[in-house]
């Protein structure tokens, strides 16, 4: 049973994390015009195509969010 409890402490935790990126994104939303446009982006227009594949965004977020879930995993270990 005690594991169980340890889950729901754990999806509180992420619950509330997202919400509070979320509320700041809401507030705050035109400081975050960069994300999306670094210079690692790749975006090819052509007449009817258009290719977009954000990858130093992807990268940012990856290390943000593994940075986060170490934190929450030492803290809970």
């Amino acid at each position: 049973m005690d594991e169980y409890k340890n889950i729901g402490i754990l999806l509180i935790i992420l619950a509330l994390i997202i919400a509070l990126v979320g509320a700041v994104i809401y507030f705050a939303g035109a400081s975050f015009s960069w994300f999306g446009n670094l210079p690692g982006d790749l975006k090819v227009e052509r007449e009817n195509f258009t290719f977009y594949f954000p990858m130093a965004t992807m990268l940012v977020l990856s290390i943000f969010l593994n940075i986060i879930i170490r934190l929450i995993l030492y803290f809970f270990n």
